[in-house]
């Protein structure tokens, strides 16, 4: 799980297959709580999703793009198209039903 700016997003996001980037901030605890989940979430789908975090302090324009009010803010993107936007902290189940909805949707 890597931490990258806006200029990256923009790449990163509109490439093939699924990214999921987690809106966080240092001092949330959620957002700490939600790390593991994530990290877990990454271990168990080996590759199928590529998992980034952007930090909320370092990037308001990311935040007014996407309307990231609250956080934390999972995003999802399928092909470079975005396709769920989750707030607040979320359990593996949860994530892994998510990434089966958009398996699905192809």
């Amino acid at each position: 799980m890597r931490k990258i700016n806006s200029e990256e997003f923009n790449v990163l996001t509109k490439k093939e297959g699924i990214v999921l980037v987690d809106f966080y901030a240092n001092w949330c605890g959620p957002c700490k709580m939600l790390t593991p989940i994530i990290e877990q979430f990454i271990e168990k789908t080996e590759g199928e999703v590529e998992v980034y975090k952007v930090d909320v302090d370092d990037n308001p324009e990311l935040c007014t793009e996407f309307n990231i009010t609250s956080i934390p803010t999972l995003l999802f993107f399928n092909n470079g198209k975005l396709v769920f936007k989750e707030v607040g902290f979320k359990s593996l189940d949860y994530l892994m039903e998510i990434l089966n909805k958009i398996k699905e949707a192809n």
